[in-house]
Formats: C-alpha cells, sequence, structure tokens
C-alpha cells in the first residue's frame, strides 16, 4: 500500500506551518513580549492541528462492520492510530517524569557522595528508582503495541 501525493506533503506543511513562529525565537532575534505572542501562537496552532487531524480522520475513515461471528480487524484504522498514541504518549510521558526525577536526584546523590564516601550505595538507588518510571512506561508502550495487530 503506497502513500499518495498528499498523504506525504499534507504532514510535511502542517509540521513546517507549526514550527515557523519559533524559528526566530531559536535565532534571539526577539523581544519577550514577541517570543510570548510566537510561544502561543505555536502552541495554538499545534491544537488546531491535532483538532483538525482528528475531525478530518473521522470524516474520511472508512466504517468497517464486521458480520456475525467474524473477528474484527482494527489494522489501518483510526483505533489503531489511537492506540499508537497512546504508546507514543506512554513511552514520552514516562520518560519525562524521570527526568525530572533523575534531575531532583542525581545532585544530590553526587552530593552525599561528596561528603561521604560509603553514601554512594545508597545514593545511587534513588536515582535508580527514577530511571525505573521510564522502564515501566516502555513496558505499558509494549504492551500496548501487542495488542493493536
Amino acid at each position: 500500500m503506497y502513500l499518495s501525493l498528499i498523504e506525504v506533503l499534507l504532514p510535511l506543511l502542517l509540521v513546517v506551518l507549526i514550527t515557523l513562529p519559533l524559528i526566530k525565537v531559536f535565532r534571539g532575534k526577539v523581544t519577550v513580549q514577541s517570543a510570548k505572542r510566537r510561544l502561543l501562537t505555536h502552541i495554538a496552532g499545534f491544537f488546531t492541528v491535532i483538532v483538525g487531524v482528528f475531525v478530518l480522520q473521522m470524516f474520511i475513515s472508512p466504517q468497517i462492520y464486521a458480520a456475525e461471528g467474524d473477528p474484527v480487524s482494527i489494522v489501518g484504522t483510526f483505533a489503531q492510530g489511537l492506540g499508537f498514541l497512546s504508546a507514543a504518549l506512554a513511552t514520552g510521558m514516562s520518560a519525562l517524569g524521570a527526568g525530572i526525577a533523575v534531575a531532583a536526584a542525581a545532585p544530590a546523590a553526587i552530593g552525599a557522595f561528596s561528603e561521604n564516601e560509603k553514601n554512594f550505595g545508597k545514593s545511587l538507588i534513588f536515582v535508580a528508582l527514577g530511571e525505573g518510571v521510564a522502564i515501566y512506561g516502555l513496558l505499558i508502550s509494549i504492551l500496548i503495541i501487542n495488542n493493536l495487530g
């Protein structure tokens, strides 16, 4: 199954339109007020594109009806897309949470280790617990993706 030209170009166009307001912000050539306005434009554009894609998908996607006793397949449907999105969110949000946890625990562990070398094992446990959150999110993503096919 090959993608048509519009199925390739439309997402690329949407990504370019979403990122356009932030180009000057990244270059550092704007004032604080202008940067805030550009960031709000970026956020509004992002959520507008997301809502538009969901609405467009509901009207375009074919309805799949199964006969009595036939197994229902979600391959290539809106439900499968939402499943992949949920798997991505599970991984992304758990990695974000793990990053926040490690950002708080690692400096404290280094400080405790620098004061007393016997604190290395105890402080390493707290850093590893923060990393465990990301592993749990990855595990949930794998379980979600296994149930999609």
